[in-house]
């Protein structure tokens, strides 16, 4: 099986490995022109990866098609004009929910039936890491409507940072929300991160149980 097959047969495999990549890549990446051309380039790759990981899950491929496509204009236009807050704005509110509809989609993939495979597994993952990124899109577009939400003015990165630092709940994030917007988008998405893991494990004990009952010597 060459790589070509690997990759067709996991595609959410692929959407974590891209995620987990450009967190890895976002640091060596500047603020300079070559840099922010990178980081369209990057944001655009994981939209269309995203974009072919939900064609495989129950989702609606065309529903995530029309969040997607513009989310991929808007990302060629964040390089063109970096300072404008309207390109900012719309670009975050476009992927957002995007990315939210495509962790929809893990999330039924994981459900629709009483098998787990590889996939799945990995689609476990990228659900979470994409509900992640849609957050850091949100926490952006707060940071753009109300200045100072988040103390300084915050890149992207350091907002994907207290997004995953919230969604984990481990408190290790040295980024606060200091304006009331920003605060409750803070909570909303705790509780996102808590219902999430509780899914999983109730999904993962249901199955367990549910094995266990149909064996032949049960």
């Amino acid at each position: 099986m060459n790589v070509v097959d690997v990759l067709r047969r996991h595609p959410s495999g692929l959407l974590l490995g891209g995620q987990l990549l450009a967190v890895i890549a976002y640091p060596f990446i500047g603020s300079s022109i070559p840099g922010r051309a990178a980081l369209g380039a990057m944001g655009t790759i994981l939209v269309l990866v995203a974009l072919y990981a939900v064609r495989k899950t129950p989702a609606l491929a065309w529903v995530a098609l029309i969040l997607g496509a513009p989310a991929v204009l808007f990302n060629a236009l964040e390089v063109i004009l970096p300072d404008s807050d309207v390109v900012l704005l719309c670009s975050a509110l476009l992927h957002a929910p995007f990315y939210f509809y495509v962790s929809y989609g893990m999330i039924r993939y994981l459900f629709h039936d009483d098998r787990v495979t590889r996939d799945e597994l990995y689609a476990t993952g990228a659900a979470f890491t994409v509900v992640a990124w849609g957050f850091t899109y949100l926490h952006l577009a707060v940071q753009v409507i109300w200045p100072q939400s988040y103390g300084a003015e915050r890149s992207f990165f350091e907002l994907l940072y207290l997004s995953f630092t919230t969604l984990t709940s481990v408190g290790l994030s040295d980024i606060v929300p200091e304006l009331p917007h920003a605060r409750s988008l803070v909570i909303l998405e705790q509780v996102a991160g808590v219902l999430y893991v509780a899914l999983v494990v109730a999904r993962l004990v249901g199955l367990t149980v549910s094995r266990a009952a149909n064996r032949p010597d049960a």
